[in-house]
């Protein structure tokens, strides 16, 4: 979740906590925490590069990640860093006919444009997100396709005005795997978020290494040449470029069933006006959260909690999240399926 790794929702962070009494297909050690970590930190350095840094050998960080992701779903995309470019980002919440959800569901995540498209509710709601330029292409995904799609009873979207946890904005802060001093080594250099040098534009051209990025962002440079039809010195050069300048970035796709945290659920909050900084700033501290941004609409907060099970998200709501000055309302909606996270189905 994404991890909505996405959305970015990435889109889905392990916890700091994590415990693999949980997990009932894949046993998850500290190795493999470390090495999740690292991806998340950057997902295209080498794996002689997070061996020197965890202290093993590139053979052993490559075999675990061929594990991780046949086994515990992991997977490393790159996708376009909405804030840097300057992207409109929505969040749309579709109310559908009953058995019509999965192959609405399925369109919206073929599309480019989304970054993670989840069926909630009892099977009949679809929330998902949108990146799209500044720009009229937004009126045609908010006001032609999807209000005109068959089975569709209602739309409502909220754009996202400030982002407070999750995907572009950086990794999870409580992820304990590595050092600080690790952490430093691994961090790529780009400029931060808010900085005034601008990102590399997208252009068309960049449609087919953006789609293979998407796919699997760890993909070597003579693969997404191939993609691109470039020359591989060409290729090397654009993909440098882009991660430089912050146009793209790395996340990492996790199947958090896997890792024992069965209840993902998407919380739509209304807070009030004087209080969105200060409570974003608390859901920024809270371990549960993935993603969280203040929006436009009848709700001004949208929030992704990952626990292990309703007991464990009816204590963060009443501890935690009910406690804070300033949320009048929550609505919550169990992720039922995953249809699509940060990159390209699979």
């Amino acid at each position: 979740m994404p991890v909505p790794a996405q959305l970015s929702p990435p889109f889905f962070a392990v916890p700091a906590d994590l415990d693999t009494r949980y997990a009932d297909a894949v046993e998850i050690d500290e190795l493999d925490r470390q090495v999740t970590h690292a991806l998340r930190i950057n997902g295209r350095a080498g794996y002689r590069e997070i061996g020197a840094v965890l202290g093993v050998s590139d053979q052993t960080v490559a075999r675990r990640y061929r594990r991780l992701r046949a086994e515990a779903g992991v997977r490393v995309v790159s996708v376009p860093n909405p804030i840097r470019l300057g992207y409109e980002t929505w969040l749309i919440r579709l109310r559908t006919a009953p058995e019509s959800a999965p192959r609405i569901a399925g369109a919206l995540a073929r599309r480019p444009d989304t970054g993670w498209v989840s069926i909630t509710s009892g099977g009949t709601e679809i929330a998902c997100m949108a990146r799209v330029p500044a720009s009229a292409d937004r009126e045609t995904l908010l006001l032609q396709k999807l209000p005109r799609t068959p089975r569709v009873t209602s739309v409502s979207a909220h754009c996202v005005i400030h982002q407070f946890v999750g995907g572009a904005v950086g990794p999870d802060l409580h992820d304990d795997a590595l050092t600080a001093e690790q952490i430093t080594a691994l961090t790529p250099a780009r400029p931060p978020q808010g900085s005034d040098r601008p990102a590399t534009r997208l252009t068309p051209a960049d449609a087919p290494l953006l789609e293979a990025l998407a796919q699997d962002g760890r993909l070597g440079y003579a693969e997404l040449a191939a993609a691109a039809g470039w020359p591989e010195s060409t290729t090397r050069r654009r993909v440098q470029e882009l991660f430089e300048s912050g146009a793209l970035y790395t996340d990492v796709e996790i199947d958090v069933e896997l890792y024992g945290f069965r209840a993902p659920v998407l919380l739509w909050l209304t807070v009030s006006p004087s209080r969105l900084a200060a409570v974003g700033a608390a859901l920024r501290a809270h371990e549960e959260v993935v993603f969280a941004a203040a929006t436009t609409g009848p709700t001004n907060v949208q929030a992704l909690v990952v626990c292990r099970d309703m007991p464990e998200l009816y204590r963060y709501l009443t501890e935690k999240l009910g406690s804070l000055d300033g949320v009048e309302r929550i609505e919550s909606e169990p992720l039922l399926h995953n249809v699509k996270q940060l990159g390209t189905v699979r």
